[in-house]
């Protein structure tokens, strides 16, 4: 499509702000409508694997997302003693860096500034809250007062997604693995200069990653009830108890968190749309429609590629509704493939059974799962 279109983006995350940028440099009309009153994410850090650094340079934020953060090339693999058993090259998408660790909320700046720059208009503390498709178009009111009419709605808006609950009801309800997420960011060790990951014959994972020459995080998953909550006052020390078997960096880097504040916690959940991810002119996309466990690290990595995909749709299609179409044709299949292998993956490191099915995409890995994703896609 030649002519300029208006594109509601519901989301300001990391594949939302990626899409604004990505269609206001294209010559579109942009509105984010994000639901926080600033974009200073919640949460530790991220890695941007080279897929998603590769997606960063076609936005044109590639170098700022290195200076932000603490590029890496090397996945070091320990015992839970701090032994290391192995240490494995990331392959490279073309000439993007392998692999770059950077804190959520300076991702979050990059991307703010890269969006209002193209030209998007960013809109706080407001939501969508009634919406009407003719067929021609998206008849939106936002919570804020704000009316417009849109070719286009895009729900970038989470694994809760609330645009995700107008279109289907409940029948897709985040799906929790019966794993947790439990994270804190600390000094950077020198000796981290990559992702150092303890794993081993405990029923958990802990790894340590660099989100910039400053700072690292420690990261653990484990097996949590779902209505378990850390105790605000004893955060850390529950956290050391689960950990009371690593040795070695992880022991080290556990040693430093004094703060029960300090630690973030998240249920391990997953979202599965299979119906058509589009209905009419508002179309789901990112965690909304497809979110996976974090094993590959491909979750923000999905979410702007589906971004970059969907502005190229819809340079190359005829219409929205085809564009759309040839969109999830393109990204559904890797999604998926993604979201299996990623769960299979945390069966595997938790003791957890895996079916015949998971047991086939285990064969591959993951470290040729990275040489698959850096593949074009």
């Amino acid at each position: 499509m030649t002519t300029p279109l208006r594109v509601l983006v519901h989301g300001g995350g990391i594949g939302g702000l990626t899409l604004a940028t990505a269609l206001a440099r294209r010559g579109h009309h942009v509105d984010v409508a994000e639901l926080r009153d600033e974009l200073e994410a919640l949460g530790v850090g991220i890695i941007q694997p080279s897929n998603a650094l590769h997606v960063m340079r076609e936005i044109g934020v590639l170098d700022e997302c290195l200076a932000a953060g603490f590029e890496w090339e090397v996945l070091t693999i320990c015992d839970p003693a701090g032994t290391t058993l192995a240490q494995i090259p990331q392959p490279r998408m073309g000439d993007a860096p392998s692999n770059n660790g950077i804190p959520r909320p300076a991702l979050a700046r990059v991307l703010a500034a890269a969006a209002t720059s193209a030209g998007a208009g960013l809109r706080f503390e407001t939501t969508v809250s009634e919406f009407t498709d003719d067929g021609t178009g998206v008849e939106a009111t936002l919570t804020d007062g704000h009316h417009d009419r849109y070719d286009l709605v895009v729900g970038f808006d989470g694994i809760g997604s609330p645009l995700r609950r107008r279109l289907y009801g409940d029948a897709y309800a985040p799906e929790y693995t019966g794993f947790a997420n439990w994270r804190v960011t600390l000094p950077r060790s020198p000796e981290v200069k990559g992702v150092v990951m303890s794993t081993g014959n405990l029923a958990a994972k802990a790894l340590l990653t660099p989100i910039s020459e400053e700072l690292m995080y420690l990261g653990a998953v484990f097996a949590e009830a779902e209505d378990f909550r850390p105790d605000p006052d004893r955060a850390h020390e529950q956290l050391r108890e689960r950990l009371a078997g690593f040795g070695g960096p992880i022991a080290e880097a556990l040693a430093q968190v004094t703060d029960p504040a300090a630690v973030v916690y998240s249920r391990i959940s997953q979202v599965t749309v299979e119906e058509p991810w589009h209905v009419g002119r508002v179309v789901l996309a990112g965690d909304a429609a497809h979110a996976s466990t974090p094993h590959l690290a491909q979750g923000a990595a999905m979410a702007v590629e589906d971004a970059l995909v969907l502005a190229e749709s819809l340079d190359a299609a005829p219409d929205v509704p085809a564009a759309l179409t040839a969109w999830e044709a393109r990204r559904r299949p890797r999604a998926m493939w993604v979201q299996s292998l990623s769960r299979a993956v945390l069966k595997q490191e938790t003791g957890t059974p895996t079916t015949p099915e998971e047991d086939e995409l285990l064969k591959i890995g993951v470290p040729g799962a990275a040489h698959v994703l850096v593949q074009p896609y």
